[in-house]
């Protein structure tokens, strides 16, 4: 089966977890969610979508340590310490080595605007 359509969730806070993972779904993307605490690669995907506590600090290590289980995947880091509406693929997330960044708290509508731009639009 190919697995490269296919969005690991890294969040650590079930409820958003759960939320993220139903609007993926209701999109037609198939989506897994992987331990916040011990990340490995379940198998091949196309893209891992990280919460990230504090970017400036441990996160950049936590999203090396997603990396080197999902080597050559786009990762889109997600978190509340971004600034407000924040989604871009500038100098906050060229500094983590991601695409793209969202600010959480995020809404439906930017979350699936970023995956589009990585994966496309669901077949």
């Amino acid at each position: 089966m190919d697995r490269s359509g296919d969005i690991v969730i890294y969040e650590e806070d079930g409820p958003t977890r759960a939320l993220l993972q139903e609007w993926l779904v209701a999109a037609g993307y198939r989506v897994r969610c992987g331990s916040p605490r011990q990340p490995d690669d379940a198998g091949r995907c196309g893209l891992v979508i990280v919460s990230v506590f504090m970017p400036k600090h441990a996160g950049a290590g936590y999203i090396q340590t997603i990396q080197s289980a999902h080597p050559d995947t786009p990762v889109i880091a997600i978190s509340g310490q971004f600034r407000a509406g924040l989604t871009a693929a500038g100098t906050t997330a060229q500094a983590l080595g991601v695409q793209l960044v969202v600010a959480k708290p995020l809404c439906r509508q930017d979350l699936l605007s970023s995956v589009r731009g990585i994966l496309g639009p669901c077949p």
